[in-house]
């Protein structure tokens, strides 16, 4: 168990108590790891990779992120397990609707996706999605809101932030095997699950077995059309909006003169990325979901 105390805000550390005693009662054999900070669920996983039946995020969808790649940099041995107690709580919207100490007892382990980017000599994978543009940009701004808005209000809080002042990337975008568009967008999303930033339904048709990649590519529109978009994605209802694309792929490259802010599960993977290769390895993790 690799336990983000952080997570939801403090979220985690006050609801540990009460699921730490669900699972003792439920007599599964296990110890506990606590972070005390970014990036170490990533070693701690890559080490517990080879130790144990399952590693299991306990926190959010950042603490899914870097127990992720631990994982897969350990050659994905052990299965996925998800405690969920963030904010957002995105890849879980993934899994089966049992209590989260249920899953870990009774579910047996299925094959999921594993999103892979990869920028110059650098490399991140991902469980859920990535972006460039708005949605990286607001990932960038949940810092920025008080402490006192938690889950969803902090992702409103950030929406409201980036719409401030957001990018509008000039960008050049290969999907497989096609023609190179050079295209201006406000956001670009290759997702492999169906939601990010807690209740945005970026792609609603997305699975996490299917072997592809949900796209969303949105042009490089104003604050209004921004605002009268918002609604129609929270409910998945965007599909077929002049102002978008939805599309499937196997491998998407992206391509940018100006510096690219690059979010993947809700944490900022990359910084200052000029050039992305995304793409998908099928069934690269067993997940209990």
């Amino acid at each position: 168990m690799i336990l983000n105390p952080a997570a939801g805000r403090g979220r985690a550390r006050k609801a540990w108590p009460r699921i730490e005693r669900a699972l003792r009662a439920s007599g599964i054999s296990f110890e506990v790891a606590a972070t005390t900070g970014p990036g170490e669920a990533v070693a701690l996983a890559r080490r517990a990779s080879g130790s144990f039946d399952c590693v299991v995020a306990a926190g959010g969808d950042g603490t899914v992120h870097e127990v992720v790649n631990g994982l897969m940099r350990a050659g994905a041995r052990a299965a996925l397990g998800v405690i969920p107690v963030g904010s957002g709580d995105d890849f879980e919207k993934m899994l089966s609707p049992r209590d989260a100490v249920d899953r870990l007892l009774n579910q047996t382990p299925k094959h999921f996706d594993i999103g892979r980017i990869v920028a110059g000599s650098e490399l991140r994978y991902f469980a859920n999605g990535m972006d460039i543009g708005f949605g990286a940009h607001g990932a960038a701004n949940v810092a920025r809101v008080p402490r006192f808005f938690t889950g969803f209000g902090a992702y409103l809080g950030a929406l409201f932030l980036t719409m401030v002042r957001y990018p509008k990337l000039a960008v050049e975008l290969r999907v497989d095997d096609g023609t190179v568009e050079r295209i201006a967008t406000a956001m670009t999303a290759a997702m492999n699950g169906t939601t990010f930033g807690g209740s945005f339904r970026v792609c609603p048709e997305a699975r996490p077995d299917d072997g592809l990649l949900d796209l969303l590519v949105v042009d490089a529109i104003g604050r209004l059309s921004i605002l009268q978009l918002v609604p129609k994605i929270l409910r998945g209802a965007h599909a077929g909006d002049r102002r978008l694309r939805m599309l499937r792929a196997k491998r998407v490259s992206i391509a940018s003169a100006e510096p690219l802010l690059v979010e993947a599960d809700g944490e900022l993977a990359f910084r200052e990325a000029s050039r992305l290769v995304v793409d998908l390895l099928p069934g690269a993790l067993r997940v209990l979901a």
